[in-house]
Parts: C-alpha cells; structure tokens; sequence
C-alpha cells in the first residue's frame, strides 16, 4: 500500500533531526603527541586508534561514524575500529530493535508535474519550479501541516527534515509556519530523501507508475531500464539501503527529539515503514 499525500504514520516513542552534514571538525581532538604501536602490519589509522585512551576512544570512534554515516561512505574502515565503533554507537539496523526518537512520516503536497500528469524524478530538475507545489498541493500541504498541529508534533519543539525537491521543502514551510516552528529548524535533506528514480519511465505518464508496482511485487530488486538522460533507475531494495543510511544519521546522532520528515513521494515513506516494521520488501 502506497502512502497518500499528507501524515503517514508516527513512528517510534520520540524523534530528532539536525544537519545532514556532519562536522567532522567538532570531533573531539586527539591527545597530542601519539605513540605508535610498534606492530608494522597494522594500519597507520589503527595504530592511531589504539594509541588514543580510553576516555577519549568512545565518543571519537562515535564522531567518526557520524562523519562516516552523513556522506553516505563505508567502504576502507579499519577493521579494528570498525568493531569498536558498532560497539560504542550502534549500527542502525532494519527492523530496529527499538526508535530513540518519535518520527512523524508525511508525503508533499501535489507538485506541478504531479498535476500535469507527468512523472518526474530526476533529480537534476528537483529544484525546478515545476517539482514545486500546485495549487492543490499548498492545499494538501496546509491540511497535513493542520493534522500534525493537532497531533501535538511540535508541542514543545520539534525538528522538519524534508528532501531538498522543491515541493517537499515547500511543504516543510508551510508546516513550520503553521505549527509556530523556526526555519533554522527546517533541515533540507539533499540525497537520501530523493523521489525513487524511475528510469526510461521518466516524462512518461503517471498512470504508467502501476507498471512498476506490479513488477514491484515479483522482486524487492527489479530496476526500471535506464533512460538517456541520466534519470537513476532504482528498485524497492535501492531506496531501502538510501533509507537505512538516514535513519543510521538520525538515530546514532540523536534521541529524545521529535523529527519530521517530507518525501516528495510515496514510494520512500512506504518502504521505510517498512523496514521499520520488519515486513517484507516486496
């Protein structure tokens, strides 16, 4: 079942959201000079690592993968502090054991193209005017901003997450605006929130989506053929990793918050609910 325009679901017992991008300068420093092990076969980063203290290790090694987690890289990690690092932040996993954070899941408002009948998804045009809020789409927006007042989303504070893609960070305003929420509050989120690629389907008509869910339902990992124009062709099991790796940032970062977060889609929220939930992909 695909998520509607408006709130989802509320997801876990508290929530969070900040930057995308993680400093990586405001790591703490490292004790000056360092020893090195005398052992040749290790690496220069695991000697490093086992040169530091112990008091110093935990929330370095807990910087680090939030450094690590933000741009998306996890290729190269000691093994060594690869160990340590799961040990003193946690690997976010699907399904999670248990939310640290309370999550509010919302789908934009209708965009331009959406009213046109048009499907696009590349994100080179996610900034454009046309993936900006319709008419009807403002109006979407302002019933789930008005949905989410009721709810009690923000009592108290909250943080909005949208995806960079011009109706999903259109909406975001309009939610902040009506629930009393600065706009240093509002965290675009530039890649992992992306509408699904849909390849060669791309500036073909909407109605031409329920092709896909139907190949959907035969594998987690069928991919639209690709199109000349660079638009990325991405099945279910594509998203789901992209998805993982931003509730990886959220919740090894943050607890006890309140995060709202905006797809320009339906597509990221129904397959983050669930992973969430343990279902199967398909």
């Amino acid at each position: 079942m695909r998520v509607p325009v408006g709130v989802g679901v509320v997801i876990g017992s508290h929530a969070i959201t900040t930057p995308t991008r993680f400093p990586l300068h405001l790591c703490p420093p490292l004790p000056l000079p360092l020893p090195l092990t005398n052992n040749r076969n290790s690496r220069p980063s695991q000697q490093i690592l086992i040169a530091i203290s112990d008091n110093v290790k935990k929330p370095l090694y807990v910087c680090i993968l939030s450094a690590i987690l933000s741009f998306g890289h996890f290729t190269d990690i000691p093994t060594y502090s690869g160990n340590r690092i799961a040990q003193a932040a946690g690997l976010f996993q699907m399904p999670p054991a248990k939310l640290t954070n309370r999550y509010y899941l919302v789908r934009s408002g209708e965009s331009v193209y959406e009213k046109k009948g048009v499907i696009n998804t590349n994100p080179v045009s996610k900034t454009s005017v046309d993936s900006g809020l319709s008419e009807e789409g403002e109006k979407q927006a302002v019933k789930a901003a008005l949905e989410l007042e009721a709810m009690g989303a923000c009592r108290g504070s909250c943080w909005i997450w949208p995806s960079i893609t011009q109706r999903a960070y259109q909406s975001a305003e309009i939610i902040a605006s009506i629930n009393g929420v600065d706009r240093s509050r509002i965290v675009p989120e530039y890649s992992f929130l992306d509408a699904r690629g849909l390849g060669v389907y791309e500036g073909r008509s909407l109605k031409d989506i329920n092709e896909i869910y139907a190949a959907d339902l035969i594998s987690p990992n069928f991919k639209p053929p690709p199109f000349i124009d660079g638009t990325p062709n991405e099945s279910v099991a594509d998203v789901f990793v992209r998805l993982t790796q931003l509730m990886s940032i959220l919740e090894t970062q943050y607890s006890s918050e309140n995060v709202i977060i905006i797809s320009p889609d339906s597509d990221n929220l129904t397959i983050l609910q669930t992973g969430l939930t343990g279902l199967d992909l398909q």
